[in-house]
């Protein structure tokens, strides 16, 4: 086992590893921005180091600074988090360049699951099913129309090496191609530093699930089941839960064969997430494949007990799995809320500002994963995502009142946040009968514009 591990990320999930090193008894070092120099994970850690300015690309992307702290504190291993540096195999290959351990999947599988073109391929030659698209990355506009016409309009542009929602436009005639491929291109372009886009299909009516899987290095391979994160906002997740309310056991154990297979076809060790579209007839379709941990992973945690951040660093020291597939159970439903710096009742507009109060209930089957707290500033450099409400119950309707009563019983002042939303998202009819989409928000509770309730 590791003695030292530097957290190469910020925020909720920086506190999130540091809380799960001390339960193994591994000293941390917390890296931080000038910005964040008072921030919460800092405090946490047993050491700290600045890497830079404000801005991400001088701090939190910053590889050779990181390193640098890295080296410096003697740290044996490098834990990315999930965002900044957490999918980029350079960061990965350079860290074990320096003879430390990256608490991930090798460079190698990143790359071979980063680029989602390349990964399309070797999910088809793994039988796993995929969305229908171009074969290859595409080159440019007259070639996506080619490529849209063949396959019927509406069509996506996406970023063949991000995520997250960024560089995927929708385009529904030939018209508007040349403008949405540019626009996507520059957008990946300035996210990732890839600009290459592939094209698929743009499927409606469908549900966004995804299957958590964990994979050490003596081959072995589970999964820790589905979770639905249909309840987008221009491609961001907003709420997340599991079990998924369409998939029944016969067809989770479908898709976790087939993200089994995706992960073994790309070599893939650590925690993982393989990414599915599901339709109505309970056909399923490979979109992206995640070489990381995902920021829902708590959802997976409350159902099935399975710690998968202590999981992710036993197996980078090389432990074997300690579950079975077999021994994988599925209790009750769990629910997360990820709660923003935004005004919810203003059209998600940012809110920065300082906290001056930030209390949330507590009790069974609440968890609250946080990186900030009374007095901390809320910056506008960094993602708006301040928490993540997590509730666990026996069923679907009981977790929805828990975490309705969760949410109405915080309190949060200095800053707005997204909880006015989340709460009429818990009461919305159709929500609450579990018919959602990835259209759900557009089409049903449209974020709203104006002021009031």
């Amino acid at each position: 086992m590791f003695d030292k591990i530097l957290v190469a990320n910020r925020g909720e999930i920086a506190c999130r590893i540091i809380q799960a090193c001390r339960e193994l008894g591994i000293a941390t070092v917390a890296v931080y921005s000038e910005a964040d120099r008072d921030a919460l994970h800092v405090r946490m850690a047993d050491e700290a180091i600045c890497i830079g300015a404000a801005p991400n690309t001088s701090s939190y992307l910053n590889a050779a600074n990181i390193l640098s702290a890295a080296v410096i504190a003697g740290a044996d291993a490098i834990h990315p988090g999930y965002g900044n540096l957490s999918e980029d195999p350079n960061f990965a290959e350079a860290i074990e360049g320096c003879k430390l351990t990256f608490i991930g999947p090798s460079a190698e599988a990143i790359a071979r699951v980063g680029n989602k073109a390349e990964a399309r391929k070797t999910m088809r030659e793994a039988n796993v099913p995929v969305v229908p698209g171009s074969l290859d990355g595409i080159r440019d506009a007259a070639e996506a129309r080619e490529i849209a016409r063949e396959l019927g309009y509406p069509v996506m542009v996406k970023a063949a090496g991000g995520g997250g929602g960024r560089g995927i436009r929708i385009i529904h005639n030939d018209e508007q191609m040349a403008e949405a491929v540019e626009r996507a291109s520059s957008e990946a372009r300035s996210a990732f530093g890839n600009g290459d886009l592939y094209i698929e299909k743009y499927m409606e009516d469908l549900r966004h699930v995804e299957v958590q899987i964990l994979a050490d290095k003596h081959g072995n391979c589970i999964h820790l089941g589905e979770r639905d994160c249909s309840v987008q906002h221009r491609h961001q997740k907003l709420l997340e839960e599991s079990p998924c309310p369409a998939v029944s056991s016969s067809l989770r154990r479908r898709m976790g064969e087939a993200a089994i297979r995706a992960a073994q076809a790309a070599g893939y060790t650590n925690a993982g997430t393989v990414e599915f579209l599901l339709d109505t007839r309970g056909r399923f379709y490979f979109i992206e494949m995640n070489a990381r941990l995902q920021v829902e992973h708590p959802v997976t945690e409350m159902l099935t007990g399975i710690d998968i951040v202590r999981e992710q660093i036993r197996i980078a020291a090389g432990e074997r799995l300690r579950h079975e597939q077999g021994g994988i159970w599925f209790e009750g439903h769990t629910m997360e809320c990820r709660i923003l710096a935004v005004d919810g009742d203003r059209g998600f507009i940012p809110s920065p500002g300082e906290i001056t109060r930030w209390e949330f209930p507590s009790g069974p089957g609440i968890r609250v994963d946080s990186g900030v707290a009374a007095g901390s500033v809320v910056s506008t450099h960094y993602d708006p995502m301040i928490a993540k409400v997590i509730c666990w119950d026996e069923d679907r309707d009981s977790v929805i009142e828990r975490m309705r009563a969760t949410l109405r019983g915080s309190r949060i002042e200095g800053i707005k946040t997204s909880i006015p939303y989340h709460l009429r998202l818990l009461g919305n009819a159709y929500f609450r009968r579990g018919e959602v989409t990835t259209q759900f928000i557009q089409r049903r509770l449209p974020i709203p514009q104006g002021g009031g309730r």
